[in-house]
């Protein structure tokens, strides 16, 4: 700004001494004292120059950004500084010895002057000095691009020859790798890191009246530089985007909950996958719910014979059908409302179906509601494993894919114990039969019915407060594309004929729920703690702080496949396994709480012991 301003008084200058010099040259002569007149003329200009260019912002503009809005305002100054020229100068000597017609030469010089300064900055940036008198469009957001230098350079290129870049204006670059100020990317001036993204958008700020909108792209998505380009960005109360792209067609589209995952996006090669799944009849249970009909989408793009959706909920079962008609004209779908619970029902819709892959997602998953209804929880989570599992093997599938949860792993609550048990309930059915499934164990959806996500979201919307339980719990996330595609994947790492495997993906690094919750709040440009509150509430009944995705007894191990690990564990039972097994699904059948919740704890020893320990600490208490 300082050098800027210089060159504007130092060209003013410049221009009044030359005007009237040549006016002086050019009539009667020069006056005995012209010297000095001409030094104190130059002088008083450049001092009404200063002050007209700062108090109309003039020395603000950057000018590789210069617009029609811009050259408006620089006339402006340029007037205002003949206006404060002139009374100074007729009150210093009465205009004696100045020529009139100085001054409009002087103007005239000095405003070409100032132009040919600006459009040379722009024709080395943009390449395009024009561009000062090309009016933006009014309904154009202005925004600043936070990325490395690959990427922004990439996106830019797409924004300035794609239709869909024609209504995005990218004032500035703030670069997460090596930031260099002054060099211009395709026309837009690389103005410092993102550790300067605060300062650049109140430069801007005061450039073009308003706080411009922040998108993101390659590096910037990145969790460690989102969080502080997400919390830049709620102190300046401006929206964040990211810079996505449709083919070669960039378009600004909304930050998704998932960029704030501490883990890299993986490119699975599914390859393997679609041979197994291509030309067979695949069928998902569950198939309405977030991972069901996740995985339903990625099955239909792998061209089955058929695929078949169960479902218990009316509305789960209208949704599915109706995305995956609508998405995959050429696949054979049957969309069927029914419950794993029901013996008659599932065999019946396996005898017709007769499928080669069954993935069985079905589940009641929510943890608090499941601590009130444990019998419900026990008739689908293990009785309607038992139920899909017999049935599979019964009609000779190839291959069955049973989806678990991390919080099988030590279970505080009856969810994870149900769970824990279909697990060893499933893998013993296969022992007794040619079925071999896969067993996957994995932590949270991100986004899914029931999940935290929604939730905040909701919350956020009403203005708060967002509840967290606890400000140190932490849970594992991981998006539904991810995590259907790695279970998918482990249809492949199947041996036909063999024992039931047990795998977990790998879920990354666990997430401070509080953590989500403040970067949820960022994003819809609000500050934590001030625009909207954060409540803790407590653990919920079952809940805890902490879950892990293996036992202490298990070993886990590498697969050829990233992100699947292979589980390996002594899940040994006795021979009582199979009547107490029996004796439980009856009492849950017969709703008698107390009886099914001492039977589930003798089936999960783990459960039972943590159960007996609270008990002891409510008698104590």
């Amino acid at each position: 700004m300082a050098l800027t301003l210089i060159f504007d008084i130092g060209t003013a200058a410049l221009a009044i001494l030359v005007a009237y010099v040549f006016r002086w040259w050019s009539t009667a002569g020069f006056p005995q004292a012209w010297p000095s007149l001409a030094a104190t003329s130059a002088l008083l200009f450049a001092l009404s120059t200063g002050a007209a260019f700062y108090v109309t912002g003039v020395h603000r503009q950057v000018w590789r950004h210069m617009g029609a809005t811009d050259a408006m305002r620089l006339l402006q100054a340029v007037a205002l500084s003949a206006l404060i020229y002139l009374p100074l100068q007729f009150l210093l000597n009465r205009m004696e010895g100045i020529p009139r017609s100085g001054l409009f030469i002087a103007i005239l010089l000095w405003v070409g002057l100032l132009f040919a300064g600006r459009m040379m900055a722009l024709s080395r940036s943009t390449h395009m000095p024009l561009q000062l008198f090309r009016k933006v469009q009014k309904d154009a957001p202005p925004a600043v691009l936070v990325g490395d230098l690959e990427s922004v350079a990439l996106a830019i290129h797409g924004l300035q020859t794609s239709p869909d870049g024609a209504n995005v204006r990218v004032l500035g670059i703030a670069q997460t790798d090596f930031a260099q100020p002054g060099r211009a990317v395709r026309g837009v001036a690389v103005m410092g890191s993102v550790e300067d993204l605060e300062m650049i958008l109140g430069i801007l700020e005061v450039r073009y009246g308003e706080v411009p909108w922040v998108a993101v792209t390659g590096d910037a998505r990145q969790p460690r530089i989102m969080n502080r380009v997400l919390e830049i960005a709620s102190q300046k109360k401006t929206k964040i985007m990211a810079l996505g792209s449709k083919g070669a067609s960039p378009r600004l589209e909304d930050l998704r909950t998932s960029d704030l995952l501490s883990r890299p996006k993986r490119e699975l090669d599914m390859t393997a996958v679609a041979g197994l799944v291509s030309g067979k009849r695949v069928l998902v249970t569950g198939g309405g719910g977030t991972i069901g009909l996740e995985l339903a989408h990625q099955c239909a793009a792998l061209k089955p014979e058929s695929l078949t959706i169960l479902d218990a909920s009316e509305y789960n079962v209208y949704r599915a059908n109706l995305s995956i008609r609508r998405a995959y004209k050429g696949v054979e779908m049957n969309a069927v409302l029914g419950d794993v619970r029901d013996v008659p029902r599932v065999d019946e819709l396996f005898r017709q179906v007769r499928p080669h892959i069954v993935l069985h997602a079905a589940a009641l998953k929510h943890v608090p509601l499941m601590e009130q209804h444990v019998c419900e929880a026990i008739l689908t989570n293990v009785s309607g494993a038992i139920n899909i599992a017999r049935a599979a093997s019964a009609v000779d599938a190839e291959r069955i894919v049973f989806i678990s949860t991390d919080k099988a792993v030590d279970p505080d609550n009856v969810m994870g114990a149900t769970k824990r048990l279909a697990e060893i309930a499933v893998a013993r059915v296969a022992k007794q039969s040619k079925l071999t499934p896969a067993l996957v164990r994995f932590g949270n959806v991100l986004g899914s019915s029931g999940s935290v996500v929604p939730l905040f979201s909701e919350q956020i919307a009403a203005g708060g407060p967002v509840t967290v339980t606890h400000p140190d719990v932490t849970r594992y996330f991981m998006t539904v594309d991810e995590a259907a595609s790695l279970t998918l994947q482990a249809v492949a790492l199947q041996n036909p004929g063999g024992a039931a495997k047990l795998f977990v993906l790998d879920m990354g690094e666990p997430i401070r729920i509080r953590a989500l919750a403040e970067s949820m709040i960022r994003m819809q440009g609000k500050v934590p703690g001030v625009d909207i509150e954060i409540e803790y509430t407590g653990l919920r009944p079952g809940e805890k702080l902490h879950e892990r995705l293996v036992y202490n007894h298990e070993k886990i191990s590498g697969t050829e496949i990233d992100g699947i690990l292979e589980v390996a564990g002594v899940n040994g039972v006795d021979d009582s396994f199979d009547l107490t097994l029996a004796s439980l699904i009856r009492a849950a059948g017969k709703r008698d709480r107390n009886e099914a919740l001492a039977l589930l704890s003798r089936l999960v020893p783990e459960y039972g012991a943590r159960r007996a320990d609270d008990q002891k600490e409510a008698a104590g208490a």
